[in-house]
């Protein structure tokens, strides 16, 4: 409706034009080079008009044919952007399947198309990456940290690099490069702490923790290889701290106490941790010192008493009072350690040393020795330490697992029980 309304009122604005030129009187005379020209007002005006526009689409022509040779390289570049964007869009999926051919072609397509640009670049070298081309990613990473608008990237793909032929120093050394071009970057930070783990350097892998970092861990490692007492024992505490139930946090804590000649409070940090959760070496700590039997079920019994009811408890108090010849309470925290779920190889083995103790050479005594034995031989392993992550057993605690190289997961448990084992 609103268009017809449009037409119609055009139409009456053209025909008022009209009528008024119509209504013109008088002539227009001109003489342009001896020539006399004479016509109508009306008629003169129309002629006028249509000269202006025949100038006007003169000049647009005119107009057009200058910048014709710039619209063509604007079309060209364009249908060359265009091309450019859908090889590095073919690229970015090709990298995503896997498919190192498709991603090396049109990687090299888009660096034609588009020049060199960050991204094509960095399309290019990790194309070259994914065909196994190492030498020539690398060449493309150090074009890249050497241009203003992708030092960061190249300086990242060479710390990559780096760190995949576990090269530390040249890693470092790159990581300081690109802290300086991208300060508090969080993916470099990760990378610097991974990289601190991997050549051990705990102190910086401290500082560089994130929030969900094994502080801990890191503490253990970082007060066992400081060599300053004071601060040794600052951060065995702060290790402790983070994580009470780690049982290397608190000896590791307790040890230092002990050098410094602070017994009572290294003995009361062993007890919190036993308390949190009980662990054969806070025993061994704890009892180290102590030679007379006697004194050293007394010892376990007050360790115990912070964890009455742990199978762990009942073991501990099994092997001292059978050490002090007492074989009636080691028989009967023996049993109490296998009614509280306790099951492993060392509880029979336990158990058959204290037959072989109590019955000697009888038959009676080795008829039970053996049938604890056979119990023993088919058991549940005894608990280790073990990665949580890819489940390699160790004798002792290590900061991280050598095997995977990830930093806070040896923890202390059975085997076979991976996920469920607590923290210790």
């Amino acid at each position: 409706m609103r268009r017809v309304i449009l037409i119609i009122v055009a139409a009456a604005l053209a025909l008022a034009a009209a009528w008024w030129l119509g209504g013109l009187t008088g002539h227009v005379s001109a003489t342009i080079a001896g020539l006399n020209v004479e016509a109508p007002a009306a008629i003169a005006l129309v002629v006028l008009a249509a000269f202006v526009l025949l100038v006007h689409v003169l000049l647009r022509l005119l107009a057009g044919l200058l910048h014709l040779p710039g619209r063509l390289r604007f079309w060209s570049a364009r249908r060359r952007r265009t091309a450019g964007d859908a090889a590095v869009s073919r690229s970015l999926v090709a990298l995503a399947a896997g498919e190192a051919g498709d991603a090396r072609r049109q990687a090299d397509r888009s660096r034609r198309l588009l020049g060199d640009t960050p991204q094509t670049l960095l399309l290019a070298a990790e194309a070259r990456r994914l065909a196994k081309e190492e030498a020539l990613a690398g060449e493309i990473y150090g074009l890249m940290a050497t241009r203003a608008d992708s030092a960061f990237l190249g300086l990242r793909g060479l710390f990559r690099q780096a760190m995949a032929r576990e090269d530390w120093d040249a890693a470092a050394a790159l990581a300081r490069r690109a802290e300086t071009v991208h300060p508090g970057g969080a993916w470099l930070r990760d990378e610097r702490a991974q990289l601190a783990v991997r050549t051990g350097n705990w102190a910086q892998a401290l500082t560089l923790a994130g929030p969900d970092a094994p502080v801990a861990d890191f503490a253990i490692a970082a007060a066992e290889a400081e060599g300053d007492p004071v601060q040794a024992t600052r951060l065995a505490r702060r290790a402790w701290k983070a994580n009470p139930s780690l049982a290397p946090a608190a000896l590791a804590y307790a040890r230092l106490l002990r050098r410094s000649g602070r017994e009572s409070r290294a003995i009361d940090v062993v007890q919190q941790a036993w308390a949190n959760f009980p662990h054969p070496d806070l025993a061994n700590f704890a009892l180290e010192s102590i030679t007379d039997r006697l004194d050293r079920v007394k010892a376990a019994e007050r360790l115990a008493a912070r964890q009455p009811n742990h199978p762990e408890s009942h073991l501990l108090l099994a092997r001292e009072t059978l050490a002090a010849g007492l074989i009636g309470a080691a028989r009967r925290h023996a049993e109490a350690a296998r009614r509280a779920g306790l099951t492993q190889r060392r509880l029979w083995l336990l158990l058959a040393d204290i037959e072989a103790e109590e019955h000697g050479e009888t038959e009676e005594g080795r008829a039970a020795q053996r049938d604890a034995l056979r119990q023993a031989a088919s058991a549940e392993p005894d608990p280790a330490w073990h990665c949580q992550t890819c489940g390699t057993n160790y004798p002792n605690w290590q900061p991280a697992c050598p095997a995977c190289h990830t930093a806070g997961h040896i923890r202390w448990g059975g085997p076979t029980r991976l996920a469920l084992s607590g923290p210790s």
